[in-house]
């Protein structure tokens, strides 16, 4: 029985050094252990919901759905298509990423406020202007607005269905106001700190919207060319498929992504789910044996 307990271990220290590492990147250990190890405040303590979220293997799901979102902006779409290099680099570009929201989350207040410096300083550098001739900003505060709005929400409703533990009805509205620390640090003006603000305010953006061919491309990258291994593409497919199920019906029409709804229920969700908590145990560290 211990040499099958030690093989299970093994088995699930492997993979999960696997995901974290494609995740975090090469330097993903040495970055947590000065993120989680280095004394000093936080902007946020470690009952806040932000940390439950942002902790959860859903967000594999939320930041899915979240760059598919966010896609359908045709001025933060020309951003990224034409200065993130997220084609040529999409590993890179998902562990500087990661390693912000955990840098903002979890670490010391002075770590969380020179990541959003250099964030900022960055998008100071990226404009420029659309095939359609708009030009744009990437500091723009109104585009900052949207891509903050349509990440937090997708984080939320991707925690709520696949977390596991769901947040109650103040803990979601707690997640909101977190994100909007966050936001303002960042250049947003005025973000919403509940579910009614943020409802509110993505419907405000609506007539913004379309699917230019950049986007449709992404999405195409996304969710049918993913640059994963071999073995990992059914884990990832159905991880993709409940992406795409999180998005309004309005915005997956958009994006020409096929909808079964029915299926969703009985198939779709079901399967997400699974795969979530196989990731969610992969990533938690192995105990000693006492």
């Amino acid at each position: 029985m211990g040499l099958l307990t030690e093989g299970g271990s093994a088995l699930r220290d492997r993979i999960g050094h696997a995901i974290f590492s494609r995740v975090a990147g090469p330097d993903g250990p040495d970055n947590r252990a000065r993120i989680h190890g280095t004394p000093g405040p936080r902007w946020f303590g470690p009952e806040r919901p932000v940390r439950t979220v942002h902790g959860d293997a859903s967000m594999f799901i939320g930041g899915l759905s979240a760059l598919l979102l966010q896609s359908l902006h045709p001025l933060a779409m020309a951003a990224v298509a034409g200065h993130s290099g997220f084609r040529g680099d999409p590993w890179g570009r998902l562990q500087r990423t990661s390693t912000f929201l955990a840098v903002t989350t979890y670490g010391t207040a002075d770590s969380a406020q020179r990541a959003v410096d250099r964030v900022r300083a960055v998008h100071e550098t990226v404009r420029g202007t659309t095939p359609d001739g708009e030009e744009y900003r990437a500091a723009d505060p109104r585009l900052l607005c949207w891509v903050h709005v349509a990440e937090v929400d997708c984080f939320l409703r991707a925690h709520q269905r696949y977390g596991a533990h769901p947040l109650d009805a103040a803990g979601c509205d707690g997640y909101v106001a977190d994100m909007a620390r966050i936001a303002t640090a960042l250049g947003v003006p005025d973000p919403p700190v509940d579910r009614a603000g943020l409802a509110e305010r993505l419907e405000a953006y609506r007539g913004e919207l379309r699917a230019t061919p950049e986007a449709r491309g992404t999405a195409r990258f996304l969710l049918l060319n993913p640059p994963v291994p071999l073995l990992a593409r059914v884990p990832y497919g159905v991880l993709a498929a409940n992406a795409v199920s999180l998005l309004p019906v309005w915005a997956s029409r958009a994006l020409w992504l096929p909808r079964i709804p029915p299926a969703e229920g009985v198939c779709v969700r079901p399967l997400g789910t699974a795969v979530t908590a196989a990731i969610r145990w992969a990533l938690t560290p192995t105990r000693p044996a006492p």
